[in-house]
């Protein structure tokens, strides 16, 4: 009785398939019949599959494989991953979602039912774990150090009381810190899938720290400019760039996936490159060199230093060189094989201090940026403690020829320290030392001095206009006020100096 009633089972999905495919049992001998039509078709397999007769639907699925259009391939590599699970095979499902993702990534799909006699095996637990969105403590707190490393950039960017080259360098140091991080957390939470062009969005800054470093140290401590012949500290930062570019950023999404899918399946983290050995050993190296450079020149230049500013440098060199410590450790790690750990989250956490360092002293101390030293000199004894590098103070003294020799600032009768200093970008303390130690002159004398030579060259031109009129247009409320201040510059009244302007 069950015979029959399977034989019963045999002729209707045999006239189904007759139906469903528009032919006759005219049309084929019967075994080439039964053959093509049952043994080879997918609709065949999936009637196994639905019955829980994996094994007669594996080696179906797998003869229609290459044969398959895209979207039909889709259809039977997950089938087959579902089969291979049914039987308990995890390696052969695990291999067969990876074909799958390579196609059409929906990580969800690993959340089916139909993986759980094999959801806890080593090989599942490490695919789901690598490609399904977490959150942990780590990723939490990456994130926001980096959203916080953003802004003490911008903060430090758009302080114009910080050396603009000073300030361009930290800022640029601490971006590439803030980057890195933000990274890792993208790679911890396994978004990088998700987001596969943030794949390795970081690696190409991975030889700057050290230059940067350097060169900000150098700039705040000898108040060297940069030169052209420093671009040799960027060459392998741009040799980088372009390998990058190459090999990694000109890829589509899916490209990248498959990348990263390529090296999980080698039991690599996806997140990391493919030559992260090589870039590894060369970082290493150059964050040892630069960091002794820095040494020397801490070393060297620390007398004329403010104890704070040296104190704020001392500790950031400090923190940088535990970096340096623990990434040569990290690095023998790497090459071990291993990629998680404590030694994985050690220099992350130091690069989140640095950030953080950083960001505390923007806020409670920006003037050590500028290297703050101690000034000796003796006709100007107000200014032996100065925030005002002498780098600083070149770069003001230029700006400050701009707002008065071009923009004529001057000639606002409302003209005052606290006007100059906002014009500069600096405080009032800083404005009246600049003019004071470049100009030997009071503010007063500094204004005066430019309204009188403006108007001396109005009385030559106009000869014929009011004298009152220039007064007011040079920047003088009254004309007894600039009578005098004229009197005191030319020993002539602006009547006298009109008169022998006119007799010349």
């Amino acid at each position: 009785m069950r015979q029959f009633f399977k034989n019963i089972v045999l002729v209707l999905l045999l006239l189904y398939v007759i139906c469903l495919h528009g032919n006759t049992p005219n049309a084929i001998n019967g075994k080439e019949f039964y053959n093509l039509t049952f043994q080879d078709s997918i609709e065949w397999a999936d009637y196994y599959f639905n019955i829980h007769r994996y094994e007669k639907a594996i080696p179906i699925y797998e003869k229609n494989l290459e044969e398959s259009d895209v979207q039909q391939k889709v259809h039977t590599l997950k089938k087959l991953s579902l089969s291979e699970a049914a039987i308990h095979k995890p390696e052969e499902s695990v291999a067969y979602i990876y074909d799958y993702f390579r196609i059409e990534f929906h990580p969800n799909f690993l959340s089916h039912e139909g993986f759980d006699e094999i959801r806890e095996t080593k090989e599942f637990t490490k695919l789901s774990g690598a490609v399904l969105p977490k959150i942990s403590a780590w990723s939490i707190l990456y994130f926001f150090v980096s959203i916080i490393g953003f802004y003490v950039m911008f903060v430090l960017l758009f302080n114009k009381s910080i050396d603009l080259q000073a300030r361009v360098l930290i800022s640029l140091f601490v971006f590439i810190h803030s980057l890195f991080i933000l990274n890792i957390c993208v790679n911890n939470t396994n978004y990088v899938f998700e987001f596969p062009h943030t794949y390795l969005m970081s690696t190409w800054s991975s030889f700057l720290y050290g230059p940067l470093l350097f060169l900000y140290f150098r700039r705040v401590s000898k108040s060297s400019e940069l030169k052209f012949s420093d671009l040799w500290h960027f060459f392998p930062t741009l040799g980088l760039v372009i390998y990058m570019i190459f090999y990694v950023y000109a890829f589509t999404g899916p490209e990248k996936i498959d990348q990263m899918l390529d090296r999980l399946q080698q039991g690599l983290n996806p997140g990391d490159s493919t030559k992260l050995t090589l870039m590894v050993v060369i970082k290493a190296i150059s964050l040892a060199v630069y960091a002794y450079f820095v040494h020397l020149i801490i070393t060297k230049n620390k007398k004329g230093l403010e104890k704070k500013t040296r104190i704020w440098q001392k500790n950031m060199y400090g923190i940088h060189v535990s970096y340096v410590v623990i990434y040569l450790v990290y690095g023998l790690y790497i090459i071990a094989g291993k990629n998680s750990g404590v030694l994985f989250h050690a220099p992350i956490v130091l690069m989140s201090t640095m950030v953080l360092y950083i960001g505390y002293a923007a806020n409670v101390q920006p003037n050590v940026f500028s290297g703050q030293y101690a000034y000796t000199n003796p006709l100007f004894p107000k200014y032996v403690k100065s925030g005002l590098t002498e780098s600083l103070s070149l770069e003001l003294k230029e700006s400050l020829h701009q707002i008065f020799h071009k923009d004529k600032l001057y000639r606002r009768n409302d003209i005052s320290l606290d006007l100059v200093a906002e014009k500069l970008g600096t405080t009032r303390h800083n404005a009246s030392q600049l003019i004071n130690e470049h100009f030997n002159m009071s503010f007063h004398e500094f204004v005066n001095h430019y309204r009188i030579n403006d108007a001396k060259e109005l009385l030559k031109k106009e000869k014929e206009r009011n004298i009152i009129d220039i007064a007011y247009e040079v920047g003088y409320n009254n004309k007894v006020s600039f009578n005098k201040a004229f009197k005191k510059d030319t020993n002539l009244t602006p009547s006298q100096y009109l008169i022998n302007t006119k007799t010349r």
